[in-house]
């Protein structure tokens, strides 16, 4: 079964907790065992699994990537400007992969699904694949 998450990203760079919708999908979708596969098809976005408790943590992530990666580095040849966000969904990667069980998404009890958004602000897509099994 294949879904998707349409969003709406509202700063360059953030991290959107998309847990809940990701765990809706699931409910309505039946699955009772198997995994859960959340992809994005953006070279400048990403998924990260992550603490979801302490909105500092999104905070000082976003702050890091930004030094490691500063927006406006000298020798950046990309025309399009957007190098470090390249760069920073390379870092976080495309997907994530949570194991379903008994109907439910096996995160850690502080874990949430991100969204990281490094363009923005865009319209997006997040694509879930439940895989039974």
């Amino acid at each position: 079964m294949l879904h998707s998450l349409e969003l709406s990203t509202a700063k360059r760079d953030e991290m959107r907790d998309i847990t809940r919708e990701i765990t809706s999908l699931v409910h309505k979708s039946g699955i009772v065992n198997g995994i859960a596969v959340i992809y994005s098809p953006h070279t400048t976005a990403g998924i990260t699994i992550n603490e979801n408790a302490d909105p500092d943590v999104k905070h000082d992530v976003l702050l890091r990537l930004d030094e490691v990666y500063p927006w406006n580095h000298p020798k950046y040849r990309h025309a399009e400007g957007n190098t470090a966000s390249h760069l920073k969904a390379i870092t976080t990667g495309s997907s994530q992969t949570v194991i379903i069980h008994e109907g439910e998404l096996m995160l850690g009890r502080w874990q949430g699904i991100y969204f990281c958004e490094f363009d923005g602000p865009r319209q997006r897509q997040c694509l879930v694949k439940f895989i039974e099994g």
